[in-house]
């Protein structure tokens, strides 16, 4: 139950192991969070291996002796209820804030059981900190770490702040989906003017030898400078090739200085560059889009 990270996750692992999977979406695609165009490659893959049944929800589950009995509703709803060996519920963690009897140290824990912090990680109790999913999303270990690292310099004394421009999301699945920055949603939601450029790993010489070349590498621009908010890839490993799109949001690098930077060839991770050529019109390894015609 649930298409999302850990539910895809968890069933690429049950899969590997021999298990037949059903994947309960309610939502109009897997992994919500990510573009539309990159779980559309995405998908296209794990059909294979999965029964996606997206648009649907579980309405009532039922264990007895023989099984468990799933009874679910929707567009690719079953009609009858259906039998399985296990289910995994994968539709989202909350905060255990509440059971951690936080009030008899003075420090507060909202409605919903988050510990709340400032930019320091400091409770309302100055001395006592707090990181991790505790805090707020996202729920992710490199964020509970590089808070850690934070907490435990501003207890040192020195004055400094957890104030990340990204933090990357990765889907370790077969193939991986990794993105960081700005979506194309949200951009849309903060009324940014953006533009995006794809290198699909069709044109790859290094995808095609590794058998992977149904990938895609994707950079976010925005429009007016330039600069890059965003980005996303699909493909096996992928998430190993996110850290430089990370790095140039972090350090404001527009197309020009990626494309400029010379990647090694023949590499996955060179497909960075390539889209950013895509964006500037200086592409040569796949026809020009932006090329000037006589």
């Amino acid at each position: 139950m649930g298409g999302g990270i850990i539910g895809l996750e968890m069933g690429t692992v049950y899969h590997a192991l021999g298990s037949q999977i059903d994947v309960v979406e309610m939502f109009d695609q897997v992994i919500p969070a990510a573009d539309k165009d990159i779980v559309k490659v995405f998908t296209k893959r794990i059909s294979k291996k999965f029964n996606l049944m997206l648009e649907t929800k579980v309405t009532a589950v039922e264990a007895k002796e023989d099984g468990i009995y799933v009874t679910m509703e929707g567009k690719k709803a079953p009609a009858e209820p259906q039998r399985y060996d296990a289910v995994l519920v994968a539709i989202g963690r909350v905060p255990n804030g509440k059971n951690l009897d936080a009030g008899k140290a003075g420090v507060e824990v909202d409605d919903r059981g988050f510990i709340r912090v400032d930019k320091q990680l400091r409770t309302n109790v100055p001395h006592i900190f707090a990181i991790g999913d505790i805090v707020g999303q996202p729920m992710l270990a490199h964020k509970g770490v590089h808070e850690g690292h934070v907490a435990a310099e501003v207890i040192a004394g020195k004055k400094h702040y957890f104030d990340p421009k990204v933090i990357p999301s990765i889907a370790y699945t077969e193939p991986e989906v990794a993105w960081v920055g700005l979506t194309e949603k949200e951009a849309k939601e903060k009324g940014i003017s953006y533009e995006t450029a794809t290198f699909p790993w069709a044109a790859s010489g290094r995808a095609i030898a590794s058998d992977c070349a149904d990938g895609m590498t994707k950079l976010i621009f925005d429009k007016e400078s330039h600069r890059v908010i965003g980005g996303a890839i699909v493909g096996t490993n992928g998430g190993e090739l996110l850290g430089e799109i990370g790095l140039a949001i972090e350090m404001g690098c527009d197309a020009e200085d990626i494309a400029l930077t010379i990647h090694a060839h023949p590499t996955l991770h060179e497909s960075v560059g390539l889209a950013a050529e895509v964006f500037e019109g200086s592409i040569t390894d796949l026809p020009n889009p932006k090329a000037k015609k006589k």
